[in-house]
């Protein structure tokens, strides 16, 4: 059975109303709720029934200048995304979570001076525009890595997404809350969780609720973004129950994700665990378990299931419901490089997860990638 849906076109009339009230009694008006630059309601009014498509990769880190310079790659980024760009840049939306803050300066203030096991990264500035340049519209700051430099980081990397018109979600302190954008005349929002202090609970099952609950009185679809689960090669099967590790919960990812598709979202799409893991079909609507690593440059030993990633494009109709999609398997080359493997190892590997962890309920992938409802 479908599930109940709010009476969108009535939301959305009603909603466009009281923007054009609040913007003529004040001009230039940025709505709290939205990152500067966000598209006009009026463009987001759901007229065209076009389905979307959604591109999205898991971790990126393209470089860190901490502690030092060695972990920068070759031609200061600027190649780092080439061969993934043309996926990318075709879809609607494109997604990706952003590994740690983008900031020029500052002190750790999670690793001690001198420290050689502590995981802390820095990326510069200027490598905001490679982003843009590869065609990323929506970014999760909600992960383990975003407080690694205190609230400068956090300050700087908003900073840099708002020069590069790219929306951002997954800190408490709006505008960062729920972020919205405009994409074939309908109105997109996106809602991300994670399991550290600072940004929305993965945890908190009942605030994931509500925040869902206000996305989608205000956008047409709704896209969950989560940041959870143990980590490590062993971690690719998607537990009955919370994950712990390094002393933490990182969810229950199973209840998690059911429970915002149960409040309004129409696709659930995670990262966190260093590796890929299955996908499940749940009231029509796609959830992805882990995207895995996809560009996160020098610090880490990337072989076997952790150099294995993706582009998942995701194709949902204007009331959210899975359509197809299809899995770009991608190998994380040298340091940290994506580039696209014709051999197909990810999603082989993807569709025989899927299987064990959900049975009936996991999409039917095919050979070459394409992805079916169940």
């Amino acid at each position: 059975m479908k599930r109940p849906r709010i009476n969108k076109s009535l939301t959305a009339a009603l909603l466009l109303t009281s923007v054009v009230v609040a913007i003529a009694c004040t001009p230039n008006r940025v709505n709290s709720e939205e990152p500067a630059g966000s598209v006009p309601t009026a463009e987001a009014t759901p007229q065209n029934k076009e389905p979307i498509t959604i591109a999205a990769v898991g971790d990126m880190m393209l470089a860190s200048t901490f502690p030092n310079e060695s972990r920068m790659p070759p031609n200061d980024g600027a190649d780092l995304l080439k061969e993934v760009t043309p996926i990318l840049s075709a879809a609607d939306i494109a997604f990706g979570n952003l590994e740690g803050p983008i900031v020029d300066g500052g002190i750790s203030v999670k690793c001690r001076p001198g420290s050689t096991r502590c995981f802390a990264f820095k990326t510069p500035t200027r490598y905001g525009k490679y982003f843009k340049a590869a065609g990323f519209d929506l970014m999760s700051v909600a992960n383990n890595h975003a407080g690694d430099f205190g609230e400068m980081g956090r300050a700087s990397t908003q900073k840099v997404m708002d020069e590069q018109g790219i929306k951002y979600a997954g800190s408490l302190q709006p505008p960062a809350t729920i972020a919205y954008i405009g994409s074939r005349g309908k109105r997109v929002a996106m809602v991300a969780f994670g399991h550290n202090n600072g940004m929305p609970s993965i945890n908190d099952l009942s605030g994931a609720r509500q925040l869902v609950l206000e996305a989608d009185k205000k956008a047409d679809i709704v896209i969950v973004s989560f940041h959870g689960g143990a980590e490590g090669t062993d971690k690719q099967n998607v537990p009955n129950g919370s994950e712990l590790f390094l002393g933490e919960n990182r969810g229950n990812l199973r209840m998690f994700s059911r429970t915002v598709i149960d409040a309004g979202a129409d696709i659930v799409l995670g990262h966190g665990p260093h590796v890929m893991r299955g996908m499940e079909i749940y009231k029509d609507r796609l959830i992805a378990y882990s995207l895995g690593n996809f560009a996160t440059y020098g610090w880490f030993q990337l072989a076997g299931a952790t150099a294995l990633s993706m582009v998942l494009e995701a194709k949902i109709d204007s009331e959210g419901k899975f359509l197809s999609g299809k899995i770009n398997s991608v190998k994380l080359e040298g340091k940290g490089i994506p580039v696209l493997d014709p051999s197909g190892e990810s999603l082989r590997l993807v569709r025989s997860l899927s299987v064990t962890d959900f049975g009936p309920n996991a999409p039917k992938i095919q050979d070459d990638g394409t992805i079916l409802p169940n």
